[in-house]
């Protein structure tokens, strides 16, 4: 992702997978500024417990804004415990709307064991076809390998680590220190 303000950064992959009752969330460790690596074991996936219901989410995009939006997130889980879609709904509403909000660059992967969202800063909250959700620099060819791996006999966190390995072979921009986060229904 590029932030027009430093337009040399770029970072990440996130890949969220959901098969045989379980999500996983996957996201690599490296930052870029340009040509060079400033950091390869960023940790981008988090694991968020509001009202003691545990919700696994993974950002691409602005660090600080990423944070911003998960204590957001955390608030409107606390305020809708078990509502996951009622809490991203509400979440991307105040992110289109709010004046401070809409200028956050970042992207989230989230789920609960159950859903799987992508939210966006367009307003936006996609559950994904196919199972499979991917932001970030790399995050179309980690989807990509994870479509093609979706029908195997692998589970959803093998899936979800061989896609990141070839977005890692692909995108200059992801490495392959993981940091991998899975939920159940």
């Amino acid at each position: 992702m590029t932030d027009e303000k430093f337009p040399g950064w770029h970072g990440t992959t996130i890949i969220g997978v959901r098969k045989g009752g379980r999500v996983v969330v996957a996201g690599d460790g490296q930052v870029s500024l340009g040509q060079t690596v400033i950091k390869g074991t960023a940790r981008k996936v988090r694991r968020l417990t509001p009202g003691g219901r545990e919700v696994v989410a993974g950002f691409a995009g602005s660090t600080a804004d990423a944070f911003t939006l998960l204590e957001r997130l955390e608030k409107k889980l606390e305020a809708a415990p078990g509502q996951l879609a009622r809490a991203c709904v509400e979440l991307a509403k105040d992110w289109r709307t709010d004046k401070y909000l809409r200028n956050l660059e970042a992207m989230l992967i989230v789920t609960d064991g159950a859903d799987l969202y992508v939210l966006t800063g367009a307003g936006d909250v996609l559950e994904p076809e196919h199972d499979i959700a991917a932001i970030g620099s790399g995050g179309n060819y980690a989807l990509a390998a994870a479509r093609a791996l979706i029908d195997t006999d692998l589970d959803a966190e093998a899936i979800a680590r061989k896609a990141m390995a070839i977005a890692a072979e692909i995108c200059v921009y992801t490495n392959g220190n993981l940091t991998v986060e899975s939920l159940s229904k």
